[in-house]
């Protein structure tokens, strides 16, 4: 296990609430075994950061992504009437992390509809659409609710462009652009229209269209026919899930959340406080995570040697979490995984 970089890069390192201080000792054990020149630095955000702060996302909390640039982040819990309505849609506003990125792939021994064959990215546009809450208004008779979508060319243009970057980077070779034009004409018009416009840039990626509808029919009956997906921020909310449950769930679903300046990596799934402490939870979702940032830290050599090592793992079944139909325990998964790096 030799250093492959010499030099030392230092990420913020965001524990959470729930299961999060437990993934987040699996992840970086096994982010210290191999060994690849990072140093941490702890940030508190979430109930956490309430109990010892008095506030949600501490100026030191932000302070410590602004100068790192990168944060590894466990699940948040957002408390009912504090503050914002999610801390993670803050922390995508603040930075503006344009890019929402959710990889879907088989694994070996998972309770999973497809145990093979599924190998997709979901490019969710994060900054518009339906999540910025503008125009939230209930009627005094509290008869209508109404709420404004804003899409734009300049958040189409980049978010598309992303999913053709990273298909060429990356060697895939289709991008799927998913919409509702039909309907809403103008909002979903827009980002199709800005999209052909993007994709006639890149002639050497087949793109094609698909009405949302459709798609998530097609990703359940023929999900090896997408590659990769770019779409708004909520029909790319609702495909990343629909995404994770054919291949085992949320539990294996990683997610990466880029902007210019700034990106998060992320288990997506929720602080699960009814396990917390019981040393049962899945650690993989944030050690895919891991794997992501190691990627955009220019590092896919360590990215695959992880990955190889979690598939291993799965494939010899060796200390399993009981989510995956093993007897082992979140620190036995990491131990098992960090062996065969």
């Amino acid at each position: 296990m030799t250093q492959t970089n010499a030099a030392v890069r230092t990420i913020t390192v965001i524990r959470g609430d729930g299961i999060g201080p437990e993934i987040m000792d699996a992840a970086l054990y096994v982010l210290d075994a191999m060994n690849v020149g990072l140093q941490y630095e702890e940030a508190d955000a979430g109930l956490a950061a309430l109990e010892k702060h008095g506030e949600l996302l501490p100026a030191a909390t932000m302070d410590s992504i602004r100068r790192n640039r990168v944060a590894l982040k466990s699940p948040l819990t957002t408390p009912v009437g504090e503050g914002f309505s999610s801390i993670n849609v803050e922390l995508r506003k603040r930075f503006d992390l344009y890019a929402n990125v959710r990889p879907a792939k088989s694994f070996p021994n998972t309770k999973s509809r497809f145990p093979t064959g599924v190998d997709l990215i979901t490019v969710r546009e994060n900054t518009e659409g339906a999540y910025i809450g503008e125009g939230q208004m209930t009627s005094e008779d509290g008869m209508t609710a109404t709420l404004t979508q804003k899409v734009t060319r300049k958040g189409s243009e980049r978010i598309v462009r992303y999913a053709f970057d990273l298909a060429r980077s990356t060697g895939r070779k289709k991008v799927t652009v998913v919409h509702k034009a039909n309907i809403l004409k103008s909002t979903s018009g827009l980002f199709l229209k800005v999209a052909r416009e993007v994709a006639a840039q890149y002639p050497e990626i087949q793109c094609n269209e698909m009405i949302v509808d459709n798609t998530c029919m097609q990703l359940v009956m023929r999900p090896e026919q997408f590659d990769i997906i770019v779409t708004t921020n909520l029909f790319g909310d609702i495909i990343s899930d629909l995404c994770a449950g054919l291949v085992g769930g949320l539990g294996l679903a990683p997610g990466a959340n880029i902007g210019a300046d700034a990106a998060i990596f992320e288990a997506v799934h929720g602080s699960a406080p009814d396990i917390a402490g019981k040393g049962v939870a899945n650690p993989c979702a944030l050690l895919l995570a891991v794997g992501q940032m190691l990627d955009h830290l220019g590092k896919p050599d360590d990215a695959s040697r992880l990955r190889a090592a979690i598939i291993a793992t799965l494939e010899a079944k060796d200390s399993l979490t009981p989510d995956l139909g093993g007897e082992g325990n979140t620190m036995s998964f990491a131990k098992a995984i960090a062996s065969r790096i």
